[in-house]
């Protein structure tokens, strides 16, 4: 039984805490918002993000930072993306050196292209810190669906402890030493998510939602590996599988966001329609920052960039898209004949 804070009472922190409470641990769960405080702690239910699913009596609910940092086995990091640094910082107040964190949120600081686990170690330079991904929606891990996950850690001993934390006879869990690609898989994602989403919201079929998931993948890979990441990774679960499951699931605010923008939404009506933080808005700045940075193609990532943030109309940005001159799929392969 180990103790484990959750900093971050979201739908993935809530589903979390819910899951490692059921495993046997001692939880906390905090969040530094009054009000979701109170509804956790009167209800024992998130009614915002997941109505009909209780918190067990057991775990402990608290705006308290300080109490939600000290004296435990394990920190987790579930705050949404734009509010790591800012947790991070308030935080490490509270943390001794050498504390276990992992980070189980996805996306890049669009200011400075770090990676959430760069922030994590920027703030808190004492802390052992991992990372969490893969295709996993907090609506399906909170009734027990089975889901499978990665963890990614520099120290395979620290992997293994969370690991064995997390995982159970629904939540498989596997470990990864590839920081790197784990990150950039699970946050690039999220903006072709958006980008299916827009299709979708166009009236687009299977056709088009394959092409960008396949070339998608391809795109992150690409990034990936430039950026010191293994090729394996992104045909793993917080490559492929994260990016299948988020772009075409009921459950992912990104292709909701994108659905409403596909609709004629502004991507300020689509954000505050969906009333969530939509991490691939937040993402896709960095992603083509980092995408230019490194010299590596991402068509895909560039026209979700002009849809969001130029008032590009997304029938143009797939115009766009599909008359970009033609080329080999994978061009270093070569030809019995010319």
């Amino acid at each position: 039984m180990s103790k484990v804070s959750f900093l971050g009472a979201g739908s993935w922190g809530t589903a979390l805490a819910i899951m490692l409470a059921k495993n046997g641990h001692n939880v906390t769960l905090w969040s530094a918002v009054d009000a979701e405080v109170k509804m956790l702690s009167e209800h024992r239910e998130h009614k915002d993000r997941l109505p009909g699913v209780k918190l067990p009596e057991t775990v402990i609910v608290t705006n308290n930072l300080e109490e939600a940092c000290k004296g435990y086995d394990l920190i987790v990091f579930s705050v949404a993306s734009p509010y790591v640094r800012d947790t991070a910082r308030k935080a490490a107040a509270f943390l001794p050196d050498g504390q276990l964190v992992v980070n189980v949120a996805k996306g890049i600081e669009d200011s400075t292209f770090k990676t959430l686990r760069d922030i994590i170690c920027e703030e808190i330079p004492g802390a052992d810190v991992s990372v969490l991904s893969g295709p996993s929606h907090a609506e399906e891990v909170s009734i027990d669906m089975p889901t499978t996950v990665v963890v990614g850690s520099e120290n395979e001993k620290s992997a293994a402890i969370i690991q064995e934390i997390f995982m159970n006879d629904t939540f498989r869990v596997y470990i990864s030493p590839d920081i790197t690609g784990i990150e950039l898989g699970a946050s690039i994602k999220n903006v072709i998510a958006l980008a299916a989403g827009v299709c979708d919201g166009l009236g687009f079929g299977d056709n088009t939602k394959a092409a960008l998931i396949t070339r998608g993948i391809a795109e992150i890979t690409r990034l990936g590996v430039a950026m010191g990441g293994n090729v394996e990774t992104f045909g793993g679960l917080s490559g492929i599988g994260d990016l299948i499951v988020t772009c075409t699931s009921q459950h992912s605010r990104n292709h909701n966001a994108g659905y409403l923008i596909g609709k004629g939404r502004t991507m300020k009506e689509a954000m505050d329609e969906v009333n969530q933080v939509v991490e691939g808005v937040y993402s896709a700045k960095a992603a083509y920052g980092l995408a230019r940075k490194y010299n590596v193609s991402m068509p895909i990532v560039e026209q979700v960039n002009k849809v969001l943030f130029d008032n590009v109309p997304a029938t143009e940005a797939i115009k766009n898209l599909l008359s970009r001159e033609k080329c080999n799929e994978y061009p270093d392969l070569g030809w019995i004949k010319n």
